[in-house]
């Protein structure tokens, strides 16, 4: 999301950003329709992803990217849209700006209050019987949400908030949900996103364990959010080589248990 964004770097560096995550080991990338500046930048990101994938020099079937559909960007502005006819359009335009004939991992973005949840789900579940995408995961949702999905699709993953600033959030459940069930768990804004990760260096909690792991506060973090569940997955943005590389290193950064503890009963403000 930060490649395209407001504040991202040129296409230039962008695609540096994404080889660097490929190069690093990474896997999974995890975009949406709506990474953009506003309506008239729509698939942005999407096909940013595209030409870092066709330019890079790797094994691309070894990569699983991921996409979304249920925003809206007018004026910059984000805001849901549920509507079926909404969704299949977005997959239609997601098919061409990432140039597949099928999407990997397509998700819900966010349940629309002014659409009954179930009517979104099902489309996306004629979506996948159209063959046009593979998974199918869900964002933003609660573990009742969860279940109602269920009751119509399989879902593959759910994508929600997890950061220690927002540990107990209304989604409390969810990673302890999934992992019983099978699903994996796209933990988003694990730093904390924008400002909050800024807060990160210097945190009394923190930085005891960086120095001694040899580590950045950002990698700690990580690592923690990592040993949350054996179903999570990371899914951190960055704008720079240097901030993908560091983030890649969390993966061999296995905390103890005095440590994760001491995150977990750390105070993270938002203030």
């Amino acid at each position: 999301m930060p490649l395209s964004i407001s504040g991202r770097p040129d296409e230039a560096q962008g695609v540096k950003v994404i080889h660097a995550a490929l190069d690093s080991g990474m896997t999974l990338i995890d975009t949406a329709d709506v990474y953009c500046l506003d309506d008239d930048d729509i698939g942005h990101n999407e096909r940013l992803v595209a030409k870092a994938l066709a330019t890079w020099s790797g094994d691309r079937d070894s990569i699983l990217v991921a996409t979304k559909a249920g925003l809206r960007r007018p004026g910059g502005r984000w805001e849901t849209d549920g509507r079926p006819a909404h969704l299949k359009a977005a997959c239609e335009r997601s098919l061409n700006a990432l140039a597949v004939d099928r999407i990997d991992l397509y998700q819900f973005h966010a349940p629309d209050p002014g659409v009954p949840f179930t009517d979104g789900v099902g489309a996306f579940a004629e979506l996948q019987q159209e063959g046009k995408v593979r998974w199918l995961g869900l964002s933003n949702v609660s573990v009742d949400e969860i279940g109602a999905a269920r009751g119509i699709v399989g879902v593959a993953t759910v994508q929600n908030r997890f950061n220690p600033f927002f540990h107990e959030s209304p989604h409390d459940g969810a990673i302890k949900y999934c992992n019983e069930n099978g699903i994996g768990y796209l933990a988003y804004s694990p730093v904390g996103g924008g400002r909050l990760n800024k807060k990160l260096p210097g945190h009394p909690v923190l930085d005891p364990i960086a120095t001694a792991r040899r580590a950045s506060p950002h990698a700690v973090v990580l690592a923690w959010v990592l040993a949350r569940s054996p179903n999570v997955i990371v899914i951190p943005g960055a704008r720079t080589v240097e901030h993908v590389v560091d983030s890649a290193s969390s993966a061999e950064l296995e905390l103890s248990a005095e440590e994760l503890k001491a995150i977990d009963d750390g105070e993270f403000s938002t203030a």
